[in-house]
């Protein structure tokens, strides 16, 4: 469980309320912990589905594999497309924000020279197994709680040795405006990416019907909670928005006023070292979403479909993956937050449609009691994400549908124009990574009784 958890915060960063904290405070009129409060309401409903469904379907693919399985091959490969556009390029922005704070600490190195280098330094990781991923995020989730500690001592220090400030205006002011406070709570939809990411692990961790759903739980609740905390402090510390001097890196302006250079470097490490180990998790989650795609013959076997025979992953998806991050040299945050929001809200929606097909549909489960957990709770997820969807930006909206166009022309080549079926194959004959009671994924010794392709 500590490990499933601490998965998923690394995946989410509990510092990444600062990657997005001047866009989204800018276009919110400085209303961003109203906003969070919105999405996280919206993720817990999800990360209840998601849960309900890891309970059913105890295997690596997320919701591809729930959606395939409830609604049809069809639409499961169209969200698992969808899916692949937050998932491919979630490492993507964790690299662009690495390049940004650690060239604006260290203006002599380009910001491309740290991008290339985090995305070998983390592919190379991923491939060594997850086991070693798994210690590096203990050691970074520490980092980083330490660090909000100390940001929200020194804050309050700062914000009692000021004017008394309206402890109110950062959920309600007179220039609040609902419809610019949900644009921006769909956005901060990227935030949550992890909780969700938990259930791709699923053929690695024992008895997952127990410890997956729970783990989804636990990471939506403990940052929903962090990041609300961190933006409700910093908004009363720094009220004024309007003096940002880059909204990219306006987090830098915020630590500044409240500890100095001594913060600012800090929350650099910290910072860094949390998209580090965001960009890990995420490039371990991803891989793992196209060897489930790749197993079942959706994507190319030869490419995606195998495990390296002694490591016992897989490479070839983690080197696209790290080749896709490349993206992060010419890609804005603000587009690259607006576009993983997209794929991100969309799979969400179909996560908690499938709650409701498998359990209510498909299964007659039509108690009062039922009709509440798997109807009502899953119709209020949909409900939330598809709303928050649509208040995405027309850039978003682009590419999103853009990409999927390219995944139904893929679709019909890969069917031969809807005339074959999206093919299938079984798990129990074609096993992904096995879990950590066979196989020691960081030395890549195969123990007794392992299955493998």
């Amino acid at each position: 469980m500590p490990a499933l958890v601490f998965f998923g915060l690394a995946y989410m960063v509990p510092l990444t309320v600062w990657t997005t904290y001047g866009v989204v405070t800018t276009s919110t009129n400085g209303h961003l912990p109203a906003a969070y409060v919105i999405t996280t309401i919206a993720m817990l409903l999800t990360a209840y589905s998601y849960g309900r469904m890891a309970v059913v379907y105890p295997r690596a693919g997320s919701a591809y594999t729930y959606t395939s399985k409830t609604l049809g091959r069809g639409p499961g490969f169209l969200i698992g497309w969808v899916l692949l556009l937050d998932y491919l390029f979630l490492p993507m922005i964790c690299y662009l924000a690495i390049g940004l704070y650690m060239h604006d600490y260290f203006p002599g190195i380009p910001q491309w020279a740290w991008i290339v280098g985090s995305i070998m330094l983390t592919t190379a990781m991923n491939i060594l197994g997850i086991k070693l991923v798994s210690r590096v995020n203990f050691a970074i989730i520490g980092v980083q709680f330490v660090f909000i500690a100390v940001f929200v001592a020194m804050a309050v220090k700062t914000i009692s040795d000021g004017s008394t400030p309206n402890f109110i205006s950062p959920f309600y002011s007179s220039d609040l405006n609902l419809g610019l406070v949900f644009a921006g709570a769909a956005v901060l939809a990227l935030s949550f990416l992890g909780f969700d990411a938990v259930s791709t692990l699923s053929e690695e961790t024992p008895n997952p019907t127990v410890r997956i759903p729970r783990a989804i739980l636990w990471c939506t609740i403990a940052g929903g909670g962090l990041y609300l905390l961190e933006s409700y402090i910093g908004a009363l510390a720094f009220p004024d928005f309007h003096a940002f001097s880059s909204v990219d890196v306006a987090t830098v302006d915020v630590m500044e006023h409240v500890g100095g250079t001594f913060l600012n470097s800090f929350f650099t490490a910290a910072y860094v070292a949390g998209c580090f180990a965001c960009a890990l998790a995420s490039q371990a989650s991803v891989s793992r979403i196209l060897f489930a795609m790749g197993r079942d013959g959706v994507l190319p076997n030869r490419v995606f479909g195998q495990l390296h025979p002694r490591l016992r992953t897989p490479v070839f998806a983690n080197l696209i993956v790290g080749v896709l991050g490349l993206s992060a040299l010419f890609v804005s945050l603000a587009t690259a937050s607006t576009m993983i929001s997209f794929g991100a809200l969309g799979a969400f929606t179909f996560v908690n449609l499938s709650v409701l097909a498998h359990y209510v549909i498909k299964n007659r489960r039509r108690t009062a009691g039922d009709l509440l957990r798997f109807a009502l709770i899953p119709v209020l997820g949909v409900a939330f994400n598809a709303y928050l969807w649509t208040t995405l930006s027309g850039t978003a909206f682009e590419i999103g549908l853009s990409w999927l166009v390219i995944g139904l022309i893929y679709l019909a080549l890969l069917t031969r124009g809807f005339r074959k079926p999206v093919p299938e194959l079984d798990i129990a004959e074609h096993h992904c990574a096995a879990t950590p009671a066979t196989v020691d994924n960081t030395a890549g010794h195969t123990v007794a009784g392992t299955t493998t392709n």
